[in-house]
């Protein structure tokens, strides 16, 4: 008896490959960010020639879990950003490949010029060209100290590593 999935292609029937990402060169494993925790740093996402990686909320956190930059909004945002990045290069992606950003501020009415200035900077920087969507949005952080947090989602063609 043919069934119904017999007749779709190979590839929809495959399985996604996924697994979670890291960069302990920068940035300390989830479970030892915010305990008790239960995500990882990212996800990578392999499917039928596509990646794409899921980049859980990051923030100015070291190797070692430490907050850096207590009350410079600045230089929080740039660290982690620099966390960002060193995720994406651990899976052979850059900044170009980021379509979404989803940013949490603290305090959205104080910080968000800065951001708006920073973020313009830092993507002109790169020559992002088109810029990624994109959503700020005012909430609480895991860390009192946090003030800048950032999801994002990148796409790129490779193939499964």
């Amino acid at each position: 008896m043919l069934l119904e999935t017999d007749l779709l292609p190979s590839f929809i029937n495959a399985p996604i490959e996924k697994r979670p990402i890291t960069n302990l060169k920068v940035l300390n494993e989830a479970y030892a960010y915010a305990k008790p925790s239960s995500f990882s740093r990212g996800m990578r996402i392999d499917l039928n020639g596509v990646t794409i990686l899921l980049i859980s909320g990051t923030a100015s956190i070291d190797e070692n879990g430490v907050s850096l930059h207590i009350g410079d909004f600045r230089a929080q945002l740039r660290r982690t950003y620099e966390n960002i990045t060193a995720l994406l290069a651990a899976e052979g992606a850059t900044w170009k490949d980021i379509v979404r950003t989803t940013c949490y501020l603290r305090d959205i009415e104080r910080d968000y010029e800065a951001f708006n200035e920073e973020r313009t900077r830092f993507f002109a920087e790169l020559g992002l060209d088109p810029l990624p969507a994109s959503t700020g949005i005012q909430a609480i952080l895991c860390r009192p100290e946090l003030l800048i947090e950032i999801e994002a989602i990148a796409m790129f063609h490779s193939h499964a590593i």
